[in-house]
């Protein structure tokens, strides 16, 4: 067993109509999310699940990667019940890990370090969940989240489709160009003098070792014009290197979108279902 604890998410009646009001009543009538503690690499991680009430067949997995460092960004139980319900409602199984260090996990959040084996080590859950198809994976980051989907696509080939959305390809050690970045690497990363915080740096960029993704994997990368967190040219400067190699993706940049996207969210999730019954239901 990898799962050593789960709790059913149930929320307040109001919080319940506001799920209804931003996500659909499906997510609230045909999905279940839990809140679990598994185990990575012998220290108990905290993370959710989420699928589909019906369990007469089963579903593809989808692993959700999520944003921020530490505790700013780790997901609640109201945004987990959303979010993961509406994938759920899609028809998938859902796996998602606060990785180690944050809301209470053991360890240290490593920012894209031996925090990727807290994704890896989801996989394995799947055992667990009986309506989950084993065979069929797909995943999704955003922002830091695409950073850490990035890195895990070099790790494995068991991935059918990816999405990274507002995705950190480049930490460029220097981050002048954002001082948002800059903020969270020398919270995350340490002092920008260090030779070591450069080498930190550049192992986690996949700007540097596109050619290590898996080619098995097509890609979508979804970016806002007017990010100015993660700024556009992440996703651009990538997607010339990933032309080079004549590998699938598609790139959409969405005009005036910010580094959440909410002016397109209905747009987005649009795209993101899509790509995902493509590359995992057919």
């Amino acid at each position: 067993m990898q799962i050593l604890s789960r709790e059913m998410i149930s929320l307040p009646e109001q919080q319940n109509k506001m799920i209804i009001s931003g996500w659909g009543a499906d997510v609230l009538d045909k999905t279940t999310v839990e809140k679990i503690t598994y185990l990575s690499d012998g220290l108990k991680v905290k993370g959710y699940i989420a699928y589909p009430n019906d369990n007469s067949k089963t579903y593809p997995c989808i692993i959700w990667c999520r944003g921020g460092y530490g505790n700013a960004g780790a997901i609640d139980k109201f945004t987990a019940r959303g979010m993961f319900g509406q994938l759920a409602s899609w028809g998938y199984c859902v796996f998602a890990s606060q990785y180690r260090g944050n809301d209470g996990s053991e360890g240290h959040d490593d920012f894209g370090g031996d925090d990727v084996n807290d994704i890896l080590n989801l996989i394995p859950l799947a055992d667990e969940i009986p309506q989950a198809n084993k065979n069929v994976w797909g995943i999704e980051g955003w922002s830091r989240g695409g950073m850490m989907t990035y890195l895990t696509l070099t790790r494995t080939n068991i991935f059918k489709a990816a999405i990274v959305l507002g995705g950190i390809a480049n930490l460029r050690c220097n981050a002048e160009e954002s001082k948002f970045m800059r903020r969270l690497y020398e919270y995350s990363l340490g002092n920008f003098t260090n030779e070591e915080f450069k080498k930190r740096c550049e192992e986690r960029s996949i700007i540097n070792f596109p050619e290590k993704l898996s080619r098995q994997t097509p890609l979508l990368i979804i970016h806002g014009n007017a990010d100015e967190r993660v700024l556009p040219h992440d996703s651009i400067d990538l997607s010339y290197k990933l032309l080079e190699l004549n590998f699938p993706f598609r790139l959409v940049m969405l005009e005036g979108g910010d580094h959440f996207l909410k002016s397109h969210r209905q747009e987005v999730d649009e795209m993101r279902r899509k790509w995902f019954d493509r590359f995992l239901k057919n």
